[in-house]
């Protein structure tokens, strides 16, 4: 779910990566194309692993590989057409203020619940009662980057947590944009994954020809690119269900 606590002119590139790791982890890098009109956040809810605590999600700062997507994206034969570059149990809500990471150019903080908004500054909290209106997220914690205003294509947002869906990939692509939730929303998504024992035939996935160290400068991503696997991509496009997305393992 990518949801923003204020209004936004345009979102679109939204390119996003997933992995599982180890210890039962999973980790997200996400980058898009966005033009925002004054101080806000963006939100991403996350599955997290009940009993877990505030410093268990790690952030990344790929502000020096702002350019992950665009090798990952060259992993893959040509198409016609390129990108387009612009353009836990949860814990009681307490009086203390969250964590606040600078991981390049942004502050990022880990939300355990949906009561603990209420330790953010008001500009970076979505609408109360926003939740209430989403049955299944009741148990999710919630990664938070504020932006600054302007047009800019951001450099990728990079975190990992402790999951709650053992053997499930998850992608954050329910759209919140205007503080509504609306049962179709217009996608232009990218999305790449790493792993084995999924389930990636058919519903769009297709596996890179090569290892992902034959484009990727792996050693940049912090250990979240593994160089020794193959890559699977994803493209999202036009008027689809609003939700998240989720990849299972393989039945048995």
């Amino acid at each position: 779910m990518c949801c923003f606590t204020g209004k936004v002119e345009e979102v679109k590139n939204t390119r996003i990566f997933a992995r599982l790791g180890e210890h039962g982890n999973q980790v997200l890098i996400y980058q898009m194309s966005v033009n925002v009109p004054r101080d806000l956040a963006m939100v991403l809810p996350i599955p997290i692993k009940k009993g877990t605590g505030e410093d268990a999600v790690k952030f990344f700062d790929f502000s020096k590989y702002e350019r992950v997507f665009d090798d990952l994206w060259e992993m893959f034969p040509m198409r016609s057409y390129g990108a387009d570059p612009f353009g836990a149990a949860p814990a009681a809500a307490t009086s203390r203020s969250l964590a606040v990471v600078s991981v390049g150019a942004y502050d990022a903080s880990f939300v355990p619940s949906a009561a603990d908004f209420s330790r953010l500054d008001e500009r970076f909290r979505l609408p109360e009662g926003t939740w209430d209106k989403l049955p299944g997220y009741e148990d999710f914690g919630f990664a938070v980057f504020k932006l600054k205003p302007g047009k800019a294509q951001v450099h990728p947002m990079a975190f990992s947590f402790p999951t709650a869906l053992a053997g499930t990939v998850f992608f954050p692509t329910m759209h919140i944009h205007d503080g509504k939730i609306h049962a179709k929303e217009t996608f232009d998504h990218k999305l790449y994954l790493q792993g084995t024992g999924l389930n990636v035939m058919g519903g769009g996935w297709e596996e890179s020809p090569g290892l992902a160290v034959t484009k990727v400068k792996c050693g940049y991503t912090h250990g979240m690119i593994r160089p020794e696997m193959h890559v699977y991509r994803n493209e999202i496009r036009g008027v689809c269900d609003n939700g998240d997305i989720l990849v299972k393992p393989k039945k048995v």
